[in-house]
């Protein structure tokens, strides 16, 4: 504790003393019970405390907070110091308020007045505490109420530079944790002035500060950039004598060159040429230095020297304008390559990455390439290979594209498991992106389907069979490749179904050959057929109704298949539905009408192609939309596709789900949805039981005589698939049908909503679905609502109009990822949660029988990982989850208490974001 033994303060140390001598947990917690109903009495009966008395009871009170106690008396004796003149009274009383005060507690505007008069105390020692105390809370409430008198502060001519240096980190504090409030701009150009203060530590801190605001408002800072590269010009070109206070390990003042450097960023290239040749002479000086002998064999010296050295790379490297610092600049990184010291091998081949992507520096780039091959075979590093990996992608031209494709296939044979997806992204699309010869592109996906088959996405092999189907010349070869490969012993899956797609479109280029006759080619594939899954045996069939119009010849033995058990009667309605629709399509239909139905599928539109979305995950909701806009694409033509559906070239299987990603950018594309506050939604008819959903993922949302509506939901990281079911219950087709996805108000912002467009008409007794995919961008607490409209006749046979909304079983507990906990590991995050407004609590009478396994289950349908043997009382439920959002990971925790003989719960949800937990306590009382 601060000021124990300077100002002798015995009595907390001798209360310090005796918890620590305690044997025991209760002997430990009876000490301090009888320490609090002392200091209780002391505060509530002796009016005369002094300040060392308040200080010291004070500061008890802060100990046995941090020894994980609740402290619910004490704040206004706190507050009470902060008045006081002496500093370790004022110290003691601003810690007490930064750890214990809430943001909304009835003092605050105490405290706020309190600071504002040390702010403007000519004391600078008190208007450092009370700078730091506002850095501490760094509250909105802060933020409105000193927004004004900070910049005032700082920019002030009276104010002393360890002032200033604090003003300018609480300034910069503030504005991260409430940039619409804190808005400096009157004050720009003479906060930009600080960089030319004669006080170093006052221009580290204001160029972090001004770095910041840079970014907000450039054009008001942007006469920064001149200052900026006149400060790093003199940093450059002294000596370490020069700046002795500010030397680290020889290297004169290593984190203001970084962060200048990093400022410079934040502007396009000088176009002053004074201020252009001064920054280019300051570059060159530091790559200078980077090849000089080092001052000193210490890893400080060598790790200072390095960090100016990168953050000039990444500067040169966001001009793009000087090709001989480019090119010095690769060659300096390339140095780093095989240096004993990992992190700047990883550092090189990121910063080498950027290179790469430079018309000026990508040549100098390629000389490395067999460097870069070796660190791929022989790092130990994971991290390091992949950014190897990402180094031979950025790399890749068409001059280079052969060579490194077979290296990068070679090492997927024994790449991590982490990377490998990754890899097959980046191998597909560089042979498609540089083939010149498609054969050689089509050997590459095939050999990829061989070496990582379980890694291969359905994006990939859907890119192959796009290509093939387009290109004329690459059809028979595609034929001729893919049948041996089936041939081979291990054939996955996948290779199955690129396999029976192309056997069946082009099979008959290779039938006239008596190795590859159509009997051989049918048996082949059938011979993987019961090793597969559902969907690709659905899609076999279809490849063997093709081979019906290809190969009239062997009808009969494909009709021997369709009528099998197995296959008429599968338990599976698609896979049933297929061979029993086939089956009379080959008997009834006349050789001209059957030719008709399956000839060759159409090329499919050129478009860019959806593994560059796949491959960036950094941002999946910009991503998927604009994929979405790139691929929007007219209706099917009425041509029967591999998988049975007309014109995609994927569609959803049986069960609702499809086994690519959950947004799928080879179906057809989904309908932006509606997301404004205006949207009429209607009147919600499902108001009264949509809670329900909180704990399960499908069932029926609304049901009436004329209409079912049913959902299942699929969930993925901040990802979302909502499938809809619309059953028409008359004995008439309903017209104009139109669902429009509303996500309200906020809710707009929160959650990216995208449906999958529909036909018009639903037939009497169908059914239909619908997918609707959900980008979480962060917490939410509305629901997105559906509003159906159609028109229908009645049992007279009177025009009807329906006009429904619906809310959507969209909560924020659908995005949980289960978190396995050990009883120590659950607790200690438990504790760690122990804000007021990181908890939420609601007692509650129980609706339904407290049966436990009930309980498990619903708790289990909330999403969370329910953990046994962790609460001490075993009549206790506790789950552990991450809810995942586009903008944070929000971890949470929850505790439910059941009291049987009273009939009731206790529920207690701890989580690092307020609002989810007082929203999840909200929604998961009603479940119990």
């Amino acid at each position: 504790m601060p000021a124990v033994k300077g100002d002798g303060m015995r009595g907390l140390a001798v209360f310090i003393s005796d918890i620590r001598n305690c044997k025991s947990k209760e002997a430990e917690l009876k000490r301090i019970n009888k320490e609090l109903a002392n200091i209780r009495s002391k505060f509530k009966g002796d009016k005369t405390l002094d300040g060392y008395q308040k200080k010291k009871y004070v500061c008890k009170l802060l100990f046995i907070f941090l020894l994980g106690n609740d402290i619910d008396f004490g704040h206004m004796e706190a507050v009470n110091l902060l008045s006081s003149n002496k500093y370790t009274e004022k110290q003691i009383g601003y810690l007490f308020i930064s750890v214990l005060i809430e943001q909304n507690s009835d003092l605050m505007k105490l405290i706020v007045q309190a600071i504002r008069n040390d702010i403007t105390s000519r004391n600078p020692v008190h208007v450092n505490l009370a700078l730091q105390c506002i850095s501490n809370i760094c509250s909105r409430e802060m933020a409105e109420a000193f927004c004004q008198d900070l910049p005032k502060l700082l920019v002030s001519g009276d104010t002393i530079d360890f002032v200033k240096q604090s003003a300018a980190l609480c300034l910069l504090k503030l504005f991260r944790a409430a940039p619409d409030i804190v808005q400096p701009t009157e004050y720009a150009s003479r906060i930009v002035h600080l960089l030319n203060d004669s006080h170093m530590g006052v221009v580290t801190s204001a160029a972090s500060l001004i770095e910041a605001l840079s970014k907000r408002w450039p054009d008001e800072y942007k006469g920064c950039v001149p200052l900026a590269i006149s400060r790093l010009s003199r940093i450059i070109t002294s000596t370490y004598t020069d700046l002795q206070d500010y030397t680290y390990y020889f290297v004169p003042a290593p984190w203001l060159c970084v962060k200048l450097l990093h400022l410079l960023q934040n502007y396009p290239p000088p176009e002053d040429p004074s201020n252009k040749a001064r920054l280019l002479e300051c570059l060159e000086g530091i790559l200078n230095k980077a090849q000089d002998a080092p001052k000193s064999k210490k890893v400080q010296h060598s790790n200072a020297k390095n960090a100016v050295l990168f953050e000039a790379i990444a500067l040169i490297i966001h001009m793009d304008s000087e090709p001989n610092l480019l090119v010095r600049a690769c060659n300096q990184l390339g140095t780093f390559l095989s240096h004993r010291e990992t992190n700047l091998r990883y550092l090189a081949l990121e910063s080498m990455c950027l290179l790469a992507t430079s018309e000026f520096s990508h040549e100098a780039v390629k000389k490395h390439q067999e460097t870069i091959i070796n660190s791929l075979k022989t790092e130990r590093d994971v991290s390091v290979r992949q950014r190897a990996v990402d180094l031979l992608y950025a790399m890749c031209d068409r001059s280079n594209a052969s060579e490194i494709v077979a290296e990068m296939l070679t090492y997927l044979e024994t790449a991590d498991y982490s990377i490998r997806e990754e890899m097959v992204l980046k191998v597909a699309i560089l042979a498609e992106k540089y083939a010149t010869d498609y054969t050689w592109y089509v050997d590459v996906i095939l050999k990829l389907i061989r070496v990582a088959g379980d890694y291969v996405s359905e994006e990939v092999w859907h890119r192959v069979i796009q290509i093939v189907v387009n290109r004329e010349d690459v059809q028979g070869y595609s034929a001729k490749t893919v049948f041996e490969a089936l041939q081979r012993p291990a054939c996955h899956e996948n290779m199955v179904k690129v396999g029976g797609y192309v056997l069946g479109e082009f099979g008959n280029l290779i039938a006239g050959d008596q190795r590859s006759s159509p009997q051989i080619q049918f048996e082949l594939l059938h011979s993987k057929y019961h090793l597969c899954s559902i969907a690709t045996r659905c899609l076999l069939l279809t490849t063997y109704i093709k081979f019906c119009n290809l190969f009239p010849e062997i009808k009969h033995m494909i009709q021997n298949v369709f009528m099998t058990d197995h296959n008429f009667r599968n338990p599976d309605a698609e896979l049933q539905q297929r061979a029993v629709e086939y089956l009379q399509m080959s008997k009834v239909a006349t050789p001209d009408v059957l030719a008709t139905i399956l000839e060759e599928m159409p090329p499919f539109p050129e478009k860019e192609s959806s593994l560059l979305a796949k491959l960036k995950k950094s941002k999946p909701q910009s991503e998927e939309t604009e994929s979405v806009e790139k691929e929007r694409k007219a209706k099917p033509q009425a041509v029967m596709s591999q998988d049975g559906g007309s014109g995609a070239l994927v569609d959803i299987d049986a069960g609702g789900k499809d086994n690519g990603a959950l947004l799928d950018s080879f179906k057809q594309p989904p309908q932006a949805s509606h997301s404004t506050s205006s949207e009429d939604i209607g009147d919600i008819v499902n108001r009264n039981d949509y809670l329900k959903f909180v704990v399960k993922n499908n069932g029926v949302l609304y049901e009436d005589d004329v209409l079912q509506v049913g959902c299942k939901l699929e969930s993925r990281a901040n990802l979302a698939r909502l499938g809809m079911f619309y059953g028409n219950k008359t004995a008439n087709q309903l017209t104009d049908f139109l669902p429009i996805v509303t996500c309200p108000g906020s809710l707009a912002v929160q959650l990216q909503a995208q449906a999958k467009p529909m036909e018009p008409l639903v037939a009497a007794g169908t059914q239909v679905q619908q997918l609707i995919n959900f980008v979480c961008v962060q917490e939410f607490a509305k629901l997105p609502v559906i509003r159906v409209r159609f028109n229908y006749s009645d049992k007279e046979g009177a025009a009807q109009q329906f006009d429904k909304s619906l809310f959507l079983p969209m909560f924020i507990n659908k995005f949980f990822e289960p978190t396995e906990m050990a009883s120590e590991q659950f607790f200690s995050r438990w504790k760690a949660l122990s804000q007021p407004t990181q908890e939420s609590q609601k007692i509650f009478p129980a609706k339904y029988p407290m049966d436990p396994a009930q309980v498990q289950q619903k708790l289990t349908g909330i999403g969370a990982k329910l953990l046994t043997d962790v609460d001490p009382n075993p009549e206790n439920y506790v789950c552990a989850g991450i809810i995942n959002t586009h903008t944070q990971q929000i971890g949470t925790l929850v505790r439910l208490e059941p009291n049987k003989q009273a009939k009731m719960y206790r529920l207690t949800i701890r989580s690092s974001k307020d609002t989810v937990a007082k929203y999840l306590v909200d929604i998961i009382a009603e479940q119990f």
